[in-house]
């Protein structure tokens, strides 16, 4: 609907703009991008006035839009005021000024529709014609900051706004800049003193309002826009945002009339929505939630967000929440959000033939659905493998997207394995870790042979809690840290994140390094512990959960970090090597083939041994083999190893189950060369050979 306005305000087509924007506005009057292009087409066509109202009913509409209030800020050009001692330089220099006017407006008119070269050649033929122009200026500033130089752009303004302190342009500018910066106070003083000058502008009250509520007040942006409630013209955006900024600030029963008053006038509208739903959480008014949320389902039978909203009060699979469901499925009996609110109820009362049927009738009206299909297959893999293994490769076939092929191919060893198919499932999950090895990590370098360690100092006193946490791929040591964190331990995960800390625990050379003498130990944990206050540790108490682990790392902490403890998580190394193969593993490392990830396993496993047997350093093993699925046995490891009390985490916070203990021996023969490899430091660390 907006592209032919968009084209003809591209083309300078003023009539051809402003009645594509009429036809619009008229279509779809709540619509704020239609007013906005209406004004823009109006500016075109000279009436600044009428460009002003319209900007003016957009921001009503979206008060939050601040791009909105800055296209208004580009409609504030007094183009019939321009100096004369400017346009007597103009003309000297041989140019119109005229056209001065016209080229600013331009210039905003291409700002707004994010043409930023077209306006930078705008703004510099303006400043050709009247180079010390505050409107040049504010133009100039604005292509700055939509191009993200914002100190640029903060720079152009506040000089102009020296040379012309009462220009409206500028001050709109410059709070602009402000606001960009991030100097939300400096940006308030701009706006407000322009609010002073004209007192009844609504977009500046909000602006100003936005700007308290950045600030972290918004009790106070809700007081800033209360006159904004008088009247008769008081808009439903309007009354929820105040509703909101109450809501903020706490004021829960200041919130509630105002959002009540904005879900009466529009309930279809899912940001009326939300809002209330907070209001009446936090107030406890269950009953006015049901019987206000009923009433507008009574005159709006087919609207999901409210079927949703009035899900949400009654308990979880209970009695009420069946009859909700029941009431939704008649009302739309064919979809899909009710159908799986349906299935979930199935579901949760062990209902699983019925929970299929469900699944079965969504996956007609959708075929392809992810949850459903899961759904189906799951009961297939206990009933008929085959079948499941058969409709797998269906999805494969008709997939589009290669990452969804990824995941069913995954899914489809899975389903060969439970139908006793060990060399395909292998062969499939193997498959699938050779076509990605160049996007994955490289496996770490293991040291070969550990030089002398040094002995062991003394614990500090006082002495910080530090734990380092690692288990290698296949060893479930994620299940140990989602336990941890529950518990409310100190865990830091952030070595698996976007923003890693830059230390030497987190690089490839800090081995090789050590090994060599070019790393020197003591200057190694100095640099981890000089890291931690960034990553959010400011007394030293740290679980740290590790990429990897190598006892070369001991050179360094057993002389400087003698009170940390690492703890290992540990299973059957032929377990962890089929996990591996089949899951994947928190850190993404390369596995170019069984028998590679197996070597790499052992040679890994056997430092733990050498660490366990020789006691190199305190540590704990915790054995995951019977507990990974087990909430409270993992609880209980955590609370006997460190001989403090760790609360038990919720069991579905460990997702889906994996393999059971010693599911290795269905793959001896497909991995059976992998596997050899692993069963002496299997032995060492005490499962047997067999």
């Amino acid at each position: 609907m907006h592209e032919p306005i968009i084209d003809a305000l591209r083309r300078g087509a003023a009539p051809e703009a402003l009645a594509a924007a009429r036809e619009a506005v008229a279509a779809q009057p709540q619509d704020a991008t239609s007013h906005r292009l209406l004004a823009a087409a109006l500016r075109l066509g000279g009436d600044r006035e009428g460009a002003l109202s319209a900007i003016d009913q957009a921001i009503a509409l979206a008060p939050e839009d601040s791009d909105l209030h800055l296209a208004r800020a580009g409609l504030l050009l007094h183009e019939r005021q321009l100096d004369e001692a400017q346009a007597a330089l103009a003309r000297s220099t041989g140019l119109d000024p005229n056209q001065f006017p016209a080229y600013i407006i331009q210039g905003h008119l291409a700002l707004a529709r994010g043409d930023l070269d077209e306006a930078a050649r705008l703004s510099r033929t303006a400043a050709r014609i009247a180079p010390d122009h505050p409107h040049v200026a504010a133009l100039e500033g604005g292509v700055a900051m939509r191009k993200g130089e914002v100190d640029r752009a903060l720079s152009v303004i506040s000089s102009a706004a020296e040379r012309a302190p009462n220009d409206p342009q500028l001050r709109h500018a410059l709070g602009f800049a402000y606001l960009a910066k991030g100097h939300f106070a400096f940006a308030e003083q701009a706006f407000r003193t322009q609010l002073e000058q004209d007192p009844t502008s609504r977009p500046l009250r909000l602006l100003v309002a936005d700007l308290l509520r950045r600030q972290g007040r918004p009790g106070d942006a809700a007081d800033e826009l209360a006159p904004l409630l008088d009247g008769n013209d008081v808009t439903v955006p309007m009354q929820r945002m105040v509703g909101e900024l109450h809501l903020e600030a706490g004021r829960n029963d200041r919130a509630l009339p105002l959002l009540r008053q904005a879900f009466a006038a529009q309930p279809l509208d899912r940001r009326n929505v939300l809002p209330l739903l907070e209001a009446w959480r936090r107030e406890g008014s269950l009953d006015e939630a049901r019987s206000t949320l009923d009433a507008a389902l009574e005159e709006h039978p087919e609207a999901a967000d409210l079927w949703r909203a009035r899900l949400l009060f009654e308990e979880f699979a209970s009695d009420g929440a069946r009859g909700v469901v029941e009431r939704w499925r008649t009302a739309m009996p064919d979809f899909v959000p009710a159908l799986e609110a349906q299935g979930t109820l199935h579901d949760q009362a062990g209902e699983k033939d019925a929970a299929e049927d469900i699944a079965r009738r969504i996956t007609e009206l959708q075929p392809g659905h992810t949850q459903a299909e899961l759904r189906l297959i799951d009961g297939l893999l206990r009933r008929d493998p085959d079948a499941a293994a058969e409709r797998v490769e269906s999805l494969i076939a008709r997939a589009p997207d290669a990452n969804v092929k990824r995941t069913l191919r995954q899914l489809l060893g899975r389903c060969l394995d439970v139908a006793g198919q060990p060399d395909a499932a292998a062969e499939t999950w193997a498959e699938l870790h050779a076509e990605v090895v160049d996007q994955r990590l490289p496996l770490p370098e293991i040291s070969r042979a550990t030089p002398r360690l040094p002995e062991l100092a003394p614990l500090p006193d006082p002495a910080a809690a530090v734990l380092l946490l690692w288990g290698a791929p296949g060893s479930l040591v994620e299940h140990l840290a989602i336990t941890l964190n529950q518990a409310g331990a100190p865990l830091r995960t952030d070595r698996f994140g976007n923003q890693p800390p830059n230390d030497p625990l987190q690089r490839y050379t800090t081995v090789p390094g050590l090994i060599d003498g070019s790393l020197d130990p003591a200057y190694m944990v100095q640099l981890w512990r000089a890291a931690l206050p960034s990553r959010g540790i400011q007394d030293g108490n740290v679980f740290d959960w590790l990429l990897w682990w190598d006892n070369a790392l001991l050179l360094g902490l057993r002389q400087h970090l003698p009170e940390a403890v690492l703890m290992i998580a540990l299973r059957d190394p032929r377990d962890m090597l089929l996990d591996w193969l089949a899951h994947g593993s928190p850190v993404p490392f390369a596995l170019p083939s069984p028998d590679a990830g197996a070597r790499w396993l052992a040679a890994t496993l056997s430092q733990v041994a050498d660490l366990h047997e020789q006691d190199l350093f305190p540590h704990r093993v915790i054995k995951l083999d019977d507990i990974a699925q087990d909430a409270t046995g993992l609880a209980q490891a955590i609370a006997d190893a460190l001989q403090i009390r760790v609360a038990v985490p919720p069991q579905e916070s460990l997702g889906p189950v994996r393999f059971e203990a010693g599911h290795w021996r269905h793959f001896r023969e497909a991995l059976g060369d992998a596997f050899d490899l692993l069963t002496p430091v299997a032995q060492r660390l005490g499962y047997p050979a067999e």
